[in-house]
């Protein structure tokens, strides 16, 4: 079924997705729209869109979330025509086939299984919101461990792990210009947490195109020109334990930081993986560029990316950066927890350690601040 869709894109499909992306951008100038987490951004965008009559016809939200023991109301579907707890309704509904509409899905899926039926369901088309890191879990990110393998390997799916309301709105838009506007193939999904967002701050156009690409910077360096530097990446919740990295680095042991996020390590692992094929097979020709290397081969300044998934989820842009690379996840420096906790996050002191070692390697800064740096933080 990949690459198959049993809707037919018309033109009246472009102008629905053009209406509902007109209605988001119109949410972000209201005041709560900056601070808020991915999850409420999600969940707000989805009930607006189906309480305003001019974008209630032109949306299909799918919710399959629904909190445990909280049964569907049977007035459901006719107080929101659009809402449905399965989209398989939609495969065998005349006036769904005649004319695709965007598809919106909130749900709670721990595996790759039920992801896999999700998207099956969707037709392999639509945007597709994962809640599951709200939720209590042994595992990272309340993901099972396959599910960020399947993520990165599924070619249809483009996954996303935005740290704030302001990155899942601009994924969110720009998910919707590509797909329904544009005509492209495949899904996109979001990891959505749903902490306040207290550590970024609203995003220009620009940011919220190159978000869209897969890392934008959202400090320039934090410190001075005279100290050592490194270069932090975060996604998701992990760049609040980034930022926080950071302000130690400069605090503790006078090293400087650039800040970047990095809402999809995969992204950039594809895009740069395409460019070098590209420029493997046209030799005679300058090199393809892609947007990891426009961001980071600029400097020789380590680099230090972080994710709340597994180690290999950052490992993929590893082979594209030029400087000293170091991947942290949670696997990274610790056993998986014994009980579930929600909101895991990589440890900000295993961050600080990591990239002081880094700099040591690189004869920036001497060997005994890692040592100093382990007995400090209790690592030892």
């Amino acid at each position: 079924m990949i690459g198959f869709s049993s809707f037919n894109t018309t033109r009246e499909t472009g102008l629905a997705a053009q209406a509902c992306i007109e209605k988001i951008q119109a949410l972000a100038d209201q005041s709560h729209a900056q601070c808020a987490s991915p999850l409420y951004t999600m969940i707000d965008i989805a009930d607006r869109l189906e309480r305003d009559p001019q974008t209630s016809k032109n949306v299909w939200v799918v919710r399959s979330n629904q909190p445990p023991g909280v049964e569907s109301s049977p007035n459901q579907t006719q107080t929101h025509t659009h809402t449905r707890i399965s989209a398989w309704p939609l495969r065998f509904s005349p006036q769904a086939c005649a004319s695709e509409k965007p598809l919106l899905y909130l749900t709670s899926s721990a595996t790759s299984a039920e992801l896999c039926a999700l998207s099956s369901e969707a037709a392999q088309r639509g945007i597709v919101c994962n809640d599951i890191e709200t939720l209590s879990s042994v595992w990272p990110k309340g993901a099972h461990p396959w599910v960020p393998l399947w993520l990165a390997a599924n070619p249809q799916c483009l996954p996303f792990d935005p740290a704030s309301g302001a990155e899942a709105r601009a994924i969110a838009i720009a998910a919707l210009q590509s797909l329904y506007v544009e005509g492209s193939d495949g899904f996109y999904y979001m990891a959505l947490h749903d902490e306040p967002n207290d550590f970024t701050g609203p995003m220009s156009n620009h940011s919220a195109h190159q978000a869209f690409k897969g890392m934008y910077k959202i400090s320039e360096t934090v410190g001075n020109a005279e100290q050592p530097k490194v270069r932090l990446l975060g996604a998701g919740l992990a760049l609040r334990s980034v930022i926080s990295a950071a302000q130690m680095l400069r605090e503790d042991w006078g090293v400087a930081s650039e800040l970047w996020s990095c809402p999809s390590y995969t992204r950039l692992a594809r895009d740069a993986d395409s460019a070098q094929r590209w420029s493997r097979v046209h030799p005679d020709v300058p090199r393809r560029s892609s947007h990891l290397r426009e961001c980071l081969n600029a400097g020789n300044s380590p680099v230090i990316a972080v994710t709340g998934y597994a180690q290999h989820v950052v490992d993929q842009i590893g082979a594209h950066i030029n400087a000293r690379f170091v991947a942290l996840g949670a696997d990274s420096t610790a056993s998986m927890p014994a009980e579930p906790t929600p909101g895991q996050t990589v440890d900000k002191r295993w961050i600080v350690t990591l990239a002081l070692r880094a700099l040591a390697e690189d004869d920036k800064v001497p060997q005994v601040y890692v040592e100093q740096a382990m007995q400090r933080y209790q690592l030892q």
